[in-house]
């Protein structure tokens, strides 16, 4: 039992860096996306207002 436990007291910190580097990274696409899709929608009504005033 000692070394079962001696092996998860091993892994838990390698997997919960990993889960907290998944996590942030995770959270970091998202808004990269979110970004690129705001800045899509802002030039489209920049474009549409130019169009508009020609």
């Amino acid at each position: 039992m000692d070394t079962f436990l001696a092996i998860l007291a091993g892994l838990v910190p390698s997997v919960g860096v990993g889960l907290l580097f998944w996590l942030a990274m995770r959270k970091i696409m998202h808004a990269d996306r979110n970004e690129r899709l705001a800045l899509e929608r802002m030039d489209a009504e920049e474009t549409a207002a130019e169009a508009e005033s020609r």
